[in-house]
């Protein structure tokens, strides 16, 4: 099984980054392969709603603005589960993790249950490590993202520096369960 992680936070060392290494090590643990994927490395900009709303991802189902997407949106469809860890910013995710997730789902909500992440696991983690506000509100932007991509949600996990700690723990199950399924 191939686990694609992709954490949407400009620190390398901190509470996202280490949500992204738990979800690693879990799912390792139960021997898949995975990759980590640092969003902010990448070149993914924001949708620009071409053509009076809908270009090419309505019809083609792909984006027509050229960056890094083209390349992970292919690694995306081809992973058979996915870890989306983003840090809460204003109770929302980070704006790297808006713009892929805005433009996949153009891409493949459109699909509808031929999306490439139909029936996909998808774990998603929010991280919010300053006040510890906004997961419960940052995380419903994410279950909603996954519905709209019919992808399957198997584990929505808020984690804030109080409880990074236990979370870790429960990330690192949360995958190792998911790749054991």
């Amino acid at each position: 099984m191939q686990v694609l992680i992709i954490h949407s936070s400009p620190n390398l060392d901190g509470l996202t980054a280490a949500c992204a290494s738990a979800a690693a090590e879990g799912a390792q643990s139960a021997g898949a392969e995975t990759e980590i994927v640092r969003l902010n490395d990448l070149d993914v900009g924001m949708c620009r709603a071409c053509d009076n709303g809908w270009g090419t991802c309505r019809t083609q189902h792909s984006c027509q603005v050229e960056d890094d997407f083209q390349a992970l949106h292919a690694r995306i469809c081809a992973a058979d589960a996915l870890v989306l860890v983003s840090p809460v910013y204003w109770g929302e995710m980070s704006e790297s993790a808006k713009a892929l997730t805005d433009r996949l789902r153009r891409c493949e909500a459109t699909r509808g249950e031929g999306s490439c992440l139909a029936g996909k696991p998808v774990i998603a983690v929010a991280a919010a490590g300053g006040s510890g506000g906004g997961m419960v509100t940052c995380l419903a932007s994410m279950e909603r993202w996954i519905s709209h991509t019919r992808a399957r949600i198997w584990d929505l996990l808020p984690v804030n520096r109080w409880s990074r700690p236990y979370k870790l723990t429960a990330i690192r199950e949360a995958a190792r369960a998911m790749v054991e399924a």
